[in-house]
């Protein structure tokens, strides 16, 4: 099968290289200028010159850059092309890429974890009119893609929705490493990170939850309290303001 691969940043390039080791012949895209040759990926100057003939398309530019990349694809894909976007974006970002792809089987993927850690296999949720097309083809080498039901933007939706806890936690965890480094305990404040991840994720999950609701005010004091030391060690303390209004509002019935 042929396949492009449009964006050829760090993603892209490990998509391109496993795709031609599963055996795909591979032709790759990207803005910038690419002097160096590539083993095994025919590398384009134009969009249509990737995209034509392709089973394929995965699109891994920018979000900024994924309408313009479907733009310049649209008239040079064969009819029976999956185009599958894997730029991290808006549902409503997703969507207009579809609108642009019209009457094209379109795969709206949003992967779940650095693709440097498993490439092909790193998990994703797949929507849209293409997503069943998009694993099948990838069924034989990625194990980890999961098809929900939905138009486009459904998954790039249920992956911001997972980035509400993601990118909060890591900058709840930068915070909390910053303030211990200024108190001299940042060895011991990451081993206690790391005892409480590894607690049990479902049992964690539930202790936070209703714990929170139940001793709101309680925890609501602890964390004045935490800003209070963290204004003395002179260290960011936005996590743990959000953290005080959260509180806050739970103690007055408001969430």
């Amino acid at each position: 099968m042929r396949a492009a691969v449009l964006g050829l940043g760090e993603a892209g390039t490990i998509y391109a290289h496993e795709l031609v080791a599963a055996g795909f012949d591979v032709s790759g895209f990207d803005v910038r200028a690419i002097d160096k040759p590539w083993d095994g990926v025919t590398i384009t100057t134009e969009v249509s010159e990737a995209v034509r003939g392709a089973d394929l398309v995965v699109s891994v530019t920018t979000a900024a850059g994924a309408i313009s990349a479907a733009s310049s694809a649209y008239p040079h894909l064969s009819p029976d092309a999956v185009y599958a976007d894997l730029n991290a974006s808006s549902p409503r970002r997703k969507a207009e890429v579809a609108n642009v792809l019209d009457g094209v089987l379109f795969a709206d993927v949003a992967v779940l974890a650095p693709v440097a850690r498993e490439g092909l296999n790193t998990p994703a949720l797949v929507a849209g009119s293409g997503a069943q097309r998009f694993a099948d083809i990838l069924a034989p080498f990625a194990t980890s893609i999961e098809v929900i039901d939905g138009p486009a933007g459904a998954a790039a939706g249920r992956k911001l929705l997972r980035s509400i806890f993601m990118k909060a936690l890591a900058t709840s965890v930068l915070e909390s490493l910053a303030a211990g480094r200024a108190a001299g305990s940042e060895d011991w404040v990451r081993n206690q990170i790391i005892a409480e991840l590894d607690s049990g994720g479902a049992r964690l999950v539930e202790r936070l939850v209703t714990g929170t609701a139940a001793h709101a005010e309680r925890r609501l004091h602890e964390m004045e309290d935490t800003r209070e030391y963290i204004h003395e060690l002179g260290t960011p303390d936005e996590m743990t303001a959000a953290t005080i209004s959260w509180l806050s509002a739970i103690r007055d019935g408001e969430r």
